[in-house]
């Protein structure tokens, strides 16, 4: 990590998710990680420990400033213990994925304690098959899922055998930063941060005005504006966009990522067009199963942006922007859907869309900050008749090759990324060890059956790769049926459909429509 020496005071950013957290909106990021035994308590505890003096934010807790007069800061929590952070839990038996996602579930609900240091680790045992896992949370003012993302892969280690050589830390506790908490150190603290967001606002506008010249970024403005009626269009909800309480559900599935990269081979797109593709062809399915057409109808998802650049990959904190796209949910060829996601994401990010909403965030953060706490912590007051966006998908790249911890193989880890307000449910996705991994989040009234969302993500997986051409789980090309020939849907495995457990599951014989 290069955060050894980290600022103390909050970004504008990361103080935003301080004042729009409350109840009915916990804003952790957070992961489920599979291990392939269990997870030693006590050695796992010595570990981590081990590992703090790589990340000094783990040992610090939030101050706000009085009447918000600046921004908060990082201070040293003079109480630390590793113990009020890291907690063991048992499932009952059968200890299956069913029991562990309800565990989730609940401790995803919670919010973390302001304080202490603002994360948390459930190590949980009891699973079948002799298996441990990990529930990680940390808060978002903290990271933000690429940081969050290094945080993780610092707890743990590249080998089985380094994770098992974790000795006692020796913690120094660092002298308290000098801190003049007088009521004119508030204002000046005030007008200094203003003054430097006001800077960074101009400059990101003039950077912008200066792409404007560019035959680029014309070309790209052309095509956002034709993208426009569409924008509107997708301003209505969906079943899952109410007000949300406090309660929350998660569930995870995953795909192999060869098979999404001989998608992108046969039929062109990112990987986040194919993630897209699959998240709003199960989307239609459950649109539909809740009585809802979706003829001429669009779902307008918001993809978190990383603006970090390649030395900035091991700061924390929050350096992200946001993309929308309105995603047709009529299309009834996979292929051509991934063709119509394709072409809408990249309209979006010739047109700058990414960089006009950072530009608009920019401007306030230029806000005094008491003006910024009070505009944060009174949004989710407002309630709109139409909402801005249905859902937030996240696609965070993770580590390529296995990680450990305490001698332990991590197999799987499902990403979680915050819902709340009348966004019901929201989608995580994260590359690991050759799969990518997909979390659901949702507000457990408002979408209690989202684990009907999470089985139509493997079906709409499964049709987008035989559409493809290509045999799930492999690259090999499959035969082409021909025209008149009944579809039968695959027997999927519990497994693949929801990335573990047992038993089996078969769907009916449908006909080609």
């Amino acid at each position: 990590m290069q955060d050894l020496v980290p600022k103390r005071r909050l970004s504008a950013a990361d103080a935003a998710f301080l004042y729009l957290e409350r109840p009915e909106i916990p804003l952790h990021i957070a992961s489920v990680s599979i291990f392939d035994g269990a997870i030693p308590f006590d050695d796992f505890v010595t570990c981590v420990a081990s590992k703090l003096r790589l990340i000094p934010r783990y040992r610090q807790i939030v101050v706000m400033p009085q009447w918000n007069l600046g921004l908060p800061t990082w201070e040293h929590d003079k109480h630390f213990d590793i113990r009020r952070h890291i907690f063991r839990e048992t499932l009952d038996p059968p200890g299956g994925q069913a029991e562990l996602e309800a565990l989730a579930g609940r401790i995803l609900s919670q919010l973390l304690d302001r304080s202490k240091p603002l994360w948390d680790i459930h190590v949980v045992d009891g699973l079948e098959g002799g298996r441990g896992a990990i529930i990680w949370r940390v808060h978002h003012a903290l990271a933000d899922g690429v940081s969050g993302a290094e945080l993780l892969n610092v707890m743990l280690d590249p080998t089985r055998e380094g994770s098992q050589v974790c000795r006692k830390p020796r913690f120094r506790s660092p002298k308290p930063a000098a801190s003049d908490r007088s009521l004119a150190n508030g204002v000046g603290d005030a007008v200094s941060s203003t003054l430097s967001s006001l800077i960074r606002a101009e400059k990101g506008l003039l950077d912008f005005a200066q792409a404007l010249f560019s035959d680029r970024m014309r070309e790209g403005l052309k095509g956002l504006l034709g993208l426009l009626p569409e924008l509107a269009a997708s301003m209505e909800r969906l079943p899952f966009n109410k007000p949300c309480g406090g309660d929350r559900k998660f569930c995870w599935t995953e795909f192999d990522f060869a098979d999404v990269q001989a998608i992108r081979a046969t039929s062109g797109g990112t990987v986040n067009d194919v993630v897209l593709t699959v998240l709003t062809r199960a989307l239609a399915r459950y649109v539909k199963l809740h009585g809802q057409t979706v003829v001429n109808r669009f779902v307008r998802i918001v993809c978190p942006v990383s603006l970090r650049k390649g030395d900035q990959h091991g700061d924390l904190g929050n350096q992200i922007s946001f993309l929308p796209v309105a995603l047709p949910m009529d299309i009834r060829s996979p292929v051509q859907m991934l063709k119509a996601v394709t072409a809408r994401t990249e309209a979006m990010k010739r047109g700058g869309a990414a960089h006009m909403v950072g530009l608009a965030a920019s401007f306030i953060a230029a806000a005094p900050p008491p003006l910024q706490a009070l505009f944060w912590r009174g949004l989710p007051e407002i309630i709109l008749p139409v909402p801005l966006l249905n859902m937030i998908c996240t696609n965070v790249p993770g580590s390529r090759v296995p990680l450990y911890t305490v001698g332990r193989r991590m197999l799987a880890c499902y990403p979680q990324v915050p819902t709340g307000y009348d966004l019901g449910v929201n989608c995580a996705v994260q590359s690991y060890d050759g799969k990518l991994c997909f979390g659901l989040i949702a507000d457990a009234h408002v979408a209690a059956d989202v684990g009907r969302l999470r089985d139509f993500l493997s079906t709409s997986f499964r049709e987008l790769c035989r559409a493809a051409g290509l045999k799930p789980s492999g690259l090999k090309r499959a035969p082409r049926p021909a025209p008149t020939a009944p579809r039968t849907q695959m027997r999927l495995s519990r497994s693949a459909e929801t990335g573990g457990g047992q038993g089996r599951m078969s769907e009916r014989t449908v006909k080609n429509r």
